[in-house]
């Protein structure tokens, strides 16, 4: 499969802090890949400047052959990538169908909405029943379904996804990572960040681990599920 994103030698800088120091990865078109570590490894650094939240002070980011490292987010989305964020970031005021209408701003043929946002309440049933209620009265699962639906809204040729397991129940975790598993089947390509190992590597084709802000391992993720650097990596386990 080729490379819809490649990431070369990735820094990001806060001023004289340094959020990424070095980071290398690709992800193929209609894979799942996950960025694994653990909490300041960088993970988020990193899909924020992916998405254009933050600027990356060297490297490359080639996304569908072109490097859109230094690109503004707005300009990102358009390309087709889209962040769905750790903490939800949602308009609490707004309704969960109005929340979904928002994340398809940067579509350019506003005819597919009522297809996007079937598509959406069918891998989110839950979302097509409170698709009137108002996002700041829904559960963490529920916001989280929300978050991840209005990312899905642009029609992202990559869907990006920080820590979607984070404070959520067990039954819930299960069943967002159904809904992945659902939109792979799909077709979708997906770059998870998540710290659980056991879920990630599960969903995953491929696996990256972030160590301070630098790639420290790769390997197709059923070899990394077995590979006892991961837990000596990531968990500090000598």
């Amino acid at each position: 499969m080729s490379a819809l994103l490649r990431i070369e030698h990735l820094e990001v800088r806060y001023g004289d802090l340094i959020g990424v120091a070095d980071v290398s990865l690709e992800v193929p078109a209609g894979s799942v890949v996950a960025l694994l570590g653990s909490n300041g490894a960088g993970k988020t650094t990193t899909l924020n400047a992916i998405a254009g939240i933050v600027p990356a002070s060297a490297g490359t980011v080639a996304f569908a052959g072109e490097n859109i490292a230094g690109q503004p987010a707005y300009a990102i989305v358009r390309k087709g990538l889209a962040l769905s964020p750790e903490g939800w970031r949602l308009f609490t005021q707004q309704s969960v169908e109005n929340n979904l209408l928002l994340g398809a701003t940067p579509l350019g043929d506003r005819k597919r909405i009522p297809q996007l946002l079937e598509r959406v309440y069918s891998v989110f049933p839950r979302l097509a029943e409170r698709r009137a209620q108002r996002a700041g009265t829904m559960s963490g699962g529920e916001r989280q379904m929300l978050a991840v639906g209005r990312a899905l809204m642009s029609e992202p040729k990559l869907l990006l996804l920080d820590e979607p397991s984070l404070g959520l129940a067990p039954a819930i975790v299960d069943s967002m990572y159904d809904a992945f598993a659902m939109l792979h089947k799909a077709g979708q390509t997906i770059l998870l960040a998540e710290q659980s190992v056991d879920l990630a590597l599960e969903a995953a084709d491929h696996a990256y681990v972030l160590q301070v802000g630098r790639t420290v391992l790769q390997g197709p993720a059923g070899e990394m599920a077995h590979n006892p650097d991961v837990q000596r990596i990531y968990l500090g386990i000598e």
